[in-house]
């Protein structure tokens, strides 16, 4: 039986690599002999996947930030329609990546009709959709939506939708984190020592909008805590020369650090971070954290002023609750004085500390059980028995 998934970034990257483990464990389970064919990255690759376009680099938050990337998702987009067109398979699987999958979803319900069209962590409409359009289209192609959010699994079966509510695949992620002292020893970090994960970059964008003002916040910082150092998992590896130039520039004590992802954030005291999948991974190990973001301002002015858009919250972790657990600093309020003072108020502040950890394990509650990626691919592999 032959899959073909489609996913991009480093975050759908991650989600497929995890799925992608699940569906080969059921399927061995039960004697089902599978090939997967993948848009997606190293680490979709590292788990089984024949890698037809490496897509962990090719995204943007944004629309001028996404100029660059046009046409190398088209030709991505139209290297995955061709393999399909000749190689029909029986079943997709699209994983987030809106942009790309919104095409293929489209060109399976037109030409290839017979095939299942399954959506796992479909684009977050029922946040920020200023129109039914492209949420019409989802409904449209895909056959199975598997929502990891409440919300998501309401607002898709509200509009047509076949939906199962699975829960969020960082439940299961996050069960094998060390804990903070093991991860602490495995770093070489002092029992006393003040450890900040800084977090500022998965896309190139990023690295021009958020580094800077991230990381003169922590100049600041580290002037205050002669006794913090910083720790900087990197997303991807092309981004150690630019992020190791600027440590440099801005005299921070820092180390950068390639695979140890969860041992960093285990070990955190405390992280200032892009927005995204990873402020669910430091709130699951109750790492309090910073969330910050900006973009191109045209782009913001064209979201605010022409496309009348806004959303509640930018983070996934307030997003679950609608509720603010963690400080958002976006656009113009994400300046480094706000950071330093966000971040000051709670690394010092016990109160303020212990009810970020009151909320998030609040907010656990509405992310599901263990075994979400098994309940996933269960749900895949019984849409292929019935092919």
């Amino acid at each position: 039986m032959r899959i073909f998934i489609s996913t991009g970034e480093v975050s759908g990257d991650l989600q497929g690599s995890l799925l992608i483990k699940a569906i080969q464990r059921q399927a061995a389970a039960v004697g089902c002999e599978l090939e997967i064919v993948a848009l997606g990255g190293d680490k979709m690759a590292e788990a089984g996947a024949k890698i037809l376009g490496n897509t962990s680099g090719i995204g943007s938050m944004g629309l001028l930030e996404s100029l660059p990337y046009v046409l190398p998702t088209l030709l991505v987009q139209r290297k995955a329609i061709a393999y399909l067109q000749q190689n029909p398979p029986d079943l997709v699987l699209l994983i987030d990546y809106m942009g790309p999958n919104l095409g293929i979803g489209t060109y399976m319900q037109k030409n290839l009709p017979g095939v299942p069209v399954v959506y796992y962590i479909a684009p977050q409409e029922w946040v920020w959709s200023m129109s039914l359009r492209n949420t019409s289209r989802i409904v449209g192609f895909t056959d199975k939506l598997l929502a990891i959010f409440p919300e998501e699994a309401r607002y898709y079966q509200n509009n047509g939708a076949n939906v199962s509510w699975v829960g969020h695949p960082l439940i299961d992620r996050m069960q094998d984190a060390p804990n903070r002292q093991a991860a602490r020893a495995k770093l070489g970090i002092a029992s006393e020592q003040i450890a900040i994960a800084l977090l500022p970059a998965s896309r190139q964008q990023e690295l021009k909008y958020l580094v800077p003002i991230i990381f003169q916040a922590a100049q600041t910082i580290q002037a205050k805590l002669p006794e913090v150092h910083f720790w900087i998992p990197l997303s991807l590896e092309s981004f150690r020369e630019p992020i190791a130039a600027a440590i440099q520039s801005y005299g921070l004590r820092a180390t950068i650090i390639s695979g140890q992802q969860k041992e960093v954030f285990a070990a955190a005291d405390f992280a200032i971070t892009k927005s995204g999948t990873v402020n669910l991974e430091l709130a699951l190990l109750n790492v309090p954290q910073v969330v910050v973001y900006r973009l191109n301002p045209i782009t913001v002015w064209i979201a605010r002023k022409i496309l009348k858009g806004s959303i509640p919250f930018a983070s996934p972790v307030n997003l679950v609750v609608m509720k603010e657990i963690v400080p958002e600093l976006l656009q113009e309020v994400a300046t480094p004085e706000n950071i330093t003072q966000a971040v000051m108020e709670i690394l010092l502040n016990p109160e303020r500390r212990q009810q970020t950890l009151t909320d998030y394990t609040e907010m656990r509650k509405s992310l599901g059980d263990l075994g979400v990626c098994d309940r996933a691919a269960q749900e895949i592999l019984q849409m292929l028995n019935e092919v």
